[in-house]
């Protein structure tokens, strides 16, 4: 077991039940406050703890990492230092932490320096990704996409039982939490028998996901084995894929999304490690037929991660519109990255794989207002009496994850969104 795992271990700093944040957990972001500049924190219950000043003092002179690299823009220069590094900080971090260890405590002043509150912190975009990759990898999403849009009877292509189906995405428009949108403008086709328009869009949908971010990968050339996969990826955090349905319906064949995607994603700011992750392994679901090879893996390579998305119509209440689970996943994580690079492509630090919209089995568990409203035909009514087809201005939009067993709770915050009109 992870040391920094135990589920017996406790804080110093006091950590409310069901924070997202316990010591457990002890995921990296990047923040400022008034006074301090853009810098590495840990989240740790209310509090976050400053890496940069804890360097600085010479706390984690024993993990190898310089003070300077915990004074950043982004996340990238600490993950450059690959897997066996960024463990040691966490391990230490949790060392520090924990209830029976006061070198911390025992200095008022050093106290002050390193820890500031949530609520007086602005979080930013933890990293600056280069590439982004956004694949298609639950079953029950694909099935009903494919229902809505083509035939019942065949509703996943024939690709999609053999390969982790994904498209490269726009990097440059990855957002984090607070960030507001504008409405998309692009070409529409609403009727078929009618010529095509122009305008801002009308269908405008959030797609609950996930995303991993990497480490350094292999040279252009190699590929990254299925079983090796997790090495080369630093953690994980919530991912909201927005998408422009009409945009999208005029535009995608022959070539997949443009303008109805690249508009706008949305990622929390807190990426929680894969070690943090390792209590909540699952099963993949069942995969038939069989993969090739290279796709096939031993152990459990899935997560149970629980998801949820919510509706807060401009001066409303939070409206809960859907609960899923990564674990609905068919093609898992590792998976993923085995076929992103088995063709040879290299992988590099900082780079995002989107999982997907994530559905479940059932109506309630869907990703998209496309499946819950099933294309419009079936509004979704709100606790102000309003109605969603899809989303309206004034909208936001709030992702939350986390994972529950009998011994522990992480959680990985929130990702939320404010939809304004179009310019």
């Amino acid at each position: 077991m992870i040391e920094a795992n135990n589920p017996s271990l406790k804080s110093w700093i006091e950590v409310e039940e069901n924070s997202d944040f316990p010591i457990q957990n002890l995921p990296f972001g990047i923040y400022s406050t008034n006074k301090k500049s853009k810098r590495i924190g840990v989240a740790i219950g209310s509090q976050i703890l400053d890496l940069y000043e804890l360097a600085n003092a010479g706390f984690l002179e024993a993990t190898g990492v310089s003070a300077n690299v915990f004074e950043s823009n982004h996340l990238n220069p600490f993950m450059e230092l690959g897997k066996e590094s960024t463990r040691k900080v966490r391990n230490r971090v949790s060392q520090l932490l924990r209830a029976s260890n006061t070198e911390i405590t025992s200095d008022s002043r050093l106290m002050k320096s390193v820890l500031d509150k949530h609520s007086e912190a602005t979080m930013h975009l933890p990293v600056q990704i280069g590439d982004y990759t956004d694949f298609y990898s639950s079953k029950e999403h694909a099935t009903n996409v494919g229902t809505m849009f083509r035939d019942p009877d065949n509703a996943l292509l024939p690709n999609w039982l053999h390969i982790p189906v994904g498209y490269h995405g726009r990097a440059s428009s990855i957002i984090t939490t607070e960030q507001p949108i504008h409405r998309p403008k692009g070409q529409q086709k609403p009727k078929d028998d009618e010529p095509p328009t122009f305008g801002a869009c009308k269908l405008l949908d959030f797609e609950l996901e996930m995303a991993f971010i990497t480490y350094n990968g292999k040279e252009l050339g190699d590929s990254i084995g299925v079983n090796e996969a997790e090495e080369y990826m630093f953690g994980m955090c919530l991912f909201n894929d927005w998408s422009a349905r009409d945009i999208q319906k005029w535009e995608y064949v022959p070539l997949g999304p443009f303008l109805a995607k690249n508009f706008a994603s949305s990622m929390s700011p807190w990426i929680v490690t894969m070690d943090a992750l390792e209590p909540f392994r699952c099963e993949t679901p069942k995969q038939d037929p069989k993969p090739f090879e290279y796709l096939q893996f031993s152990g459990k390579k899935s997560f149970d991660i629980k998801l949820e998305m919510y509706i807060q119509p401009e001066n409303g209440a939070e409206n809960c519109v859907t609960k899923t689970n990564y674990k609905h996943m068919y093609w898992n994580q590792s998976q993923q990255l085995a076929h992103h690079s088995v063709n040879g492509c290299n992988i590099k630090c900082g780079d995002m794989m989107g999982s997907g919209t994530i559905s479940g089995p059932t109506p309630d568990s869907y990703g998209s207002m496309l499946e819950l409203s099933w294309k419009g035909t079936k509004p979704l009514k709100l606790s102000d009496g309003s109605e969603r087809k899809f989303l309206l201005d004034g909208d936001t939009v709030i992702e939350r994850g986390y994972c529950q067993n009998n011994d522990l709770r992480i959680g990985f915050g929130e990702v939320r969104t404010k939809i304004l009109p179009a310019k």
